[in-house]
């Protein structure tokens, strides 16, 4: 038998064209600033549950979480817990992302 495989990134952009301002949806963005790299992380934005295991994960590995609404600021390898970051990024498949962003702009 044969399984279908997951849909991709790629095309979940090619069926969700309307964004709000005409370029693809961000997932996971990653930035240098001046003093900071920030990891995007707008799967987490407004969810209260990714936020509290995203915290519960830093303090467990006695890590300062440095984070606005979805901006994940880090210095150095050192001060991100890579692991915990991964579990929030992978508890959002890109499937119920587009359906929360979706929803929210027919609000």
């Amino acid at each position: 038998m044969v399984q279908a495989s997951a849909p991709t990134v790629a095309q979940y952009l090619a069926s969700l064209p309307d964004t709000y301002n005409g370029q693809p949806l961000c997932y996971v963005a990653l930035a240098a600033q001046k003093r900071y790299f920030a990891l995007y992380l707008m799967g987490c934005y407004g969810d209260e549950t990714l936020m509290a295991e995203l915290r519960s994960g830093y303090e467990a590995k006695g890590l300062k979480l440095d984070m606005g609404k979805s901006c994940l600021r880090f210095t150095s390898l050192e001060s991100i817990a890579l692991d915990v970051v991964a579990r929030s990024i992978a508890r959002v498949p890109m499937a119920k992302y587009v359906q929360v962003y979706q929803a929210s702009k027919r609000r």
